[in-house]
């Protein structure tokens, strides 16, 4: 008894020492709560059975905390720039179709951003431009490695085409992985949205494919660190100008 009572009174101060340094921790995704407290009950569960076990469900719990952060971003100002839709590395920059068929049966070619997020990067996704959501599709799939190029194709997936003015469109993918399972998109057909908001998360790596028109000038390189809701990732001032003009 007086080893649990142990253990219970030092998980007890390492909350009060959580408590101490809240004012330095960012917020939590409220997605991530329900994650958080079964940590904690699974935690206190195995306590019981060994001190050991129990400071190792503790650090997952402190992970999962981790895990589900959502900080505030500090979003670029300018009209005209695109920012990255997730946190993680730049994968690959390429060409490919638009995720989908146009009313020809066609689909456009477009510049394609993949992003790859890591277990310990955040994973609440952000608009990378303003503009309307004027279509949506779930994709069910499979859950390769997000890191594979046929992940695109063939993993479960969540699409948002976001129109910016007249005839001028994105596509924001959301792409479960082999860890992730859960997509959780909050958006709906016909909703304006601005730029940097959060409109989702993608639960335990994942990966983010922003496709383009290719008169956008791309300001990213491949490997290249992205923040979500404040790198830059593209301008579309040359394509908007084009617009007005006609």
């Amino acid at each position: 008894m007086n080893k649990k009572s142990d253990f219970f009174d030092k998980l007890i101060d390492a909350f009060r020492e959580l408590e101490f340094i809240k004012e330095y921790i960012p917020p939590i995704n409220r997605a991530g709560y329900p994650f958080i407290i079964l940590f904690l009950i699974f935690t206190i569960i195995i306590s019981i059975l060994s001190d050991f076990l129990g400071w190792i469900g503790l650090i997952l719990t402190i992970w999962c905390v981790y895990f589900f952060r959502d900080p505030n971003r500090i979003t670029p100002k300018h009209p005209n720039v695109l920012v990255a839709p997730a946190d993680g590395k730049v994968l690959k920059i390429s060409q490919a179709a638009a995720p989908e068929n146009l009313s020809d049966g066609k689909r456009e070619d477009m510049n394609k951003i993949s992003i790859f997020m890591n277990i310990f990067n955040v994973h609440v996704n952000r608009i990378p431009v303003s503009g309307r959501v004027v279509w949506l599709k779930y994709v069910p799939g499979a859950f390769f490695n997000a890191s594979l190029d046929k992940s695109s194709e063939k993993n479960e997936r969540m699409i948002a085409k976001i129109e910016i003015k007249k005839d001028l469109y994105v596509y924001v993918v959301q792409i479960a992985g082999l860890i992730a399972r859960r997509i959780k998109c909050e958006l709906e057909e016909n909703q304006n949205v601005k730029v940097g908001e959060r409109f989702g998360i993608i639960r335990f790596g994942s990966r983010v494919d922003l496709y383009l028109p290719k008169t956008f000038n791309i300001s990213v390189l491949e490997d290249q660190t992205m923040v979500s809701g404040e790198t830059i990732v593209a301008d579309a001032e040359r394509s908007i100008s084009k617009i007005q003009k006609k």
